[in-house]
């Protein structure tokens, strides 16, 4: 599936093994968040892409995710324009929710997806 230019996969199409980027803003990662994922928000994004280079797989893909797609679209879209090998996940942390996926509070507890 594209959006855009930008390769996108579902949920379903994710394996525990994959690097998330989480680029929703701070009060939504708190409320609940795939577990390992690693956060950034869109709004600091740029400022903080160091965080990203140096911890994502060198040769992996990085799925962005945000609620439901849309900003992690224009994040996918900015990093593949980076030379970086990334997708969008369609319906977000919505979708991951909805599929049963388990959401953290980060501090051991069920989250919910806001």
């Amino acid at each position: 599936m594209q959006f855009g230019s930008v390769p996108t996969v579902a949920v379903d199409a994710l394996s525990s093994g994959d690097f998330l980027l989480d680029v929703r803003e701070d009060d939504e990662w708190q409320a609940g968040h795939a577990e390992g994922a690693l956060h950034i928000p869109m709004s600091e994004f740029v400022a903080r892409y160091g965080e990203l280079t140096e911890a994502a797989p060198e040769s992996g893909k990085v799925y962005v995710m945000c609620r439901v797609g849309g900003r992690s679209a224009q994040v996918a879209q900015y990093l593949i324009q980076q030379g970086v090998d990334a997708v969008n996940v369609s319906g977000g942390m919505q979708a991951w929710e909805a599929a049963g996926r388990p959401v953290s509070d980060g501090k051991g507890g069920s989250g919910t997806v806001i």
